[in-house]
């Protein structure tokens, strides 16, 4: 049996320059699945909004629904790191707000860690949070909890000034104790600048190679959600062709 991976597992991989591989999981049995096929970090991600719950976006997701489909991951026990997404709202309106569901989501939830979007005017916030003993990992670029504010799923960082301003939100998202960073949805370039400038590991989807590792939805890894599939995913199976035909 392999060893529990854990935060220091996470620093040490990159450090020794190995490869993070991270997949989203919402459920126990494919949280045992998952985690039998080795990654080192599994997510419930608040995409489970979309994929398990119909919802159009993530913004409708609820800290009860995130503290369910982690509770369903934690049972499996998995020997991945296990990381929970902080849904919208639960951490905008107050650092008090954000301490609170945090400590649910690993009380309750059963969650390693917590995932946050947004970059430096959240630093209290992370800073908080990882003064309550709770380990943050960060989320920088297309972070999909801003939408409305990117007026859709744009990539970021294509000019020189939003570039340099992720720059600075990762420095400070590092400063203020995040051990991990998802950059999503950026130039490749620029997430090869932003990993090299940073001593914590970075995590992409759709930032190209040059980062630590890669997180992928399970679901479009499998070609089981085909509502909408983003440019930059590889589809390993086509799964719900499959299931329709055996249902069939």
């Amino acid at each position: 049996m392999r060893p529990k991976t854990t935060k220091r597992t996470i620093l040490d991989m990159r450090s020794r320059g190995e490869r993070i591989v991270a997949l989203t999981a919402y459920d126990y049995l494919t949280a045992r699945i998952v985690d039998e096929a080795g990654v080192d970090l599994i997510l419930v991600g608040d995409s489970l909004g979309m994929v398990m719950l119909g919802f159009e976006n993530t913004l409708p997701v609820t800290m009860e629904e995130m503290i369910h489909h982690t509770k369903a991951v934690a049972r499996a026990r998995p020997r991945a790191l296990l990381v929970a997404d902080m849904p919208f709202m639960s951490y905008q309106a107050s650092v008090e707000d954000a301490v609170r569901n945090a400590g649910r989501l690993v009380k309750e939830g059963g969650a390693e860690s917590v995932k946050l979007e947004g970059g430096e005017r959240y630093v209290p916030v992370i800073e908080a949070i990882v003064h309550s003993s709770i380990p943050v990992v960060g989320h920088l670029g297309l972070t999909p909890q801003s939408l409305h504010q990117f007026g859709g799923y744009r990539v970021q960082g294509r000019d020189a000034k939003s570039a340099e301003l992720l720059l600075s939100d990762a420095a400070a998202l590092e400063r203020a104790g995040c051990f991990a960073i998802v950059l999503e949805g950026i130039p490749w370039p620029l997430a090869g600048r932003v990993t090299e400038s940073l001593t914590i590991p970075t995590i992409g989807i759709g930032a190209g190679a040059g980062t630590d590792g890669q997180v992928l939805v399970l679901h479009d890894l499998l070609g089981l959600f085909d509502a909408f599939t983003p440019r930059f995913v590889r589809r390993y199976a086509e799964l719900a062709g499959e299931i329709r035909d055996a249902v069939a």
